[in-house]
């Protein structure tokens, strides 16, 4: 069985992953980066893709990365049918 993978994309307002180096503002170290800054979070499942809608703080999207591995927990656990 293959491992799922679930994580947390910064992503910028159109949607393009943001890997620039922030600072605790949510504004990019670097100013020279072209970096508009990180507008939303969406978690993403390696099995499922996006999951859910993103969120503006990080900390919402944990929650949601909780909840989305304790749903494949729970799958795991079922019996075959």
């Amino acid at each position: 069985m293959a491992r799922i993978r679930i994580w947390i994309d910064p992503q910028h307002r159109d949607g393009a992953v943001c890997e620039h180096a922030i600072a605790p503002s949510r504004k990019p170290r670097d100013p020279k980066a072209g970096c508009t800054s990180r507008a939303r979070y969406q978690v993403m499942c390696s099995e499922h893709g996006a999951v859910a809608e993103p969120h503006g703080l990080r900390e919402l999207a944990e929650s949601t990365q909780t909840a989305h591995c304790n749903d494949h927990k729970a799958a795991l656990a079922r019996p075959a049918a």
